[in-house]
């Protein structure tokens, strides 16, 4: 069985048509969120999701810029942040507003080998807001795993690939399809193979896209020009 991971495809429809085509025969698709927010296709990724999802195996929690703009809570975040949630809230369609709503905060999935997954944004702790960074100390990831019973726990909302193995359970983030965040600017995602025994079974990978086009519909959208600057340094 192949399971495909993604997160953070943030309203960039470029990036995720470009891992669409690497990820579209697995046998499951995982996704941990931020479908919107800074990028200027928001209508068109949500349609391009609901699509697929009535396709095959499709898990898709809420994040937190989904949460935004899903029902305009935008304290906290940064001014281009928060300019690209109301902007969003403005552009996008009823039906795509509610099924933003409608996405659930966490996620539960297990494996034909029986290994169970926890889907979620940030963390069990803080499910939309905390950021796991690959550079915490051990004890945290420690921490957050005595908050669920499953094997294993995806998240995403760093935009940073990471696989942490914690006593056989591991904490897995896929990375950015649409707005990576560890200098490499080409789209993040990731799969993992059952048929390999765990954790040599996660297989990280990138794919370039049209960054330009992005960049392109940001700047027409009138959205702020740092969101199109910063998808060509991958930051």
């Amino acid at each position: 069985m192949l399971i495909a991971l993604i997160s953070d495809v943030h309203s960039n429809l470029e990036a995720l048509k470009a891992v669409w085509r690497e990820v579209k025969g697995a046998d499951a698709i995982l996704c941990m969120g931020d479908l919107v927010g800074y990028g200027a296709s928001p209508n068109e990724v949500v349609e391009f999701i609901k699509r697929e999802m009535e396709k095959r195996v499709f898990l898709c929690v809420r994040g937190n810029h989904d949460n935004a703009v899903a029902f305009g809570l935008d304290w906290g975040f940064n001014p281009y942040a928060r300019e690209a949630v109301r902007w969003h809230q403005r552009v996008m369609t009823i039906e795509n507003l509610e099924f933003l709503r409608r996405l659930p905060v966490r996620g539960l999935f297990t494996d034909d080998a029986g290994r169970s997954y926890l889907l979620i944004h940030g963390s069990p702790r803080a499910p939309l807001d905390e950021y796991l960074f690959p550079w915490l100390p051990e004890g945290e990831f420690r921490a957050v795993l005595s908050y669920i019973r499953q094997d294993d726990l995806l998240v995403g909302h760093t935009h940073v690939p990471m696989l942490k193995l914690i006593d056989g359970r591991r904490i897995i983030n896929p990375g950015g399809v649409g707005q990576p965040r560890d200098g490499d600017p080409r789209a993040a995602y990731a799969i993992i193979d059952t048929e390999k025994e765990p954790p040599e079974n996660v297989e990280f990978h990138r794919v370039e896209y049209d960054v330009d086009s992005a960049a392109e519909r940001i700047m027409k959208a009138g959205l702020p020009e740092f969101l199109a600057r910063r998808l060509y340094e991958g930051y």
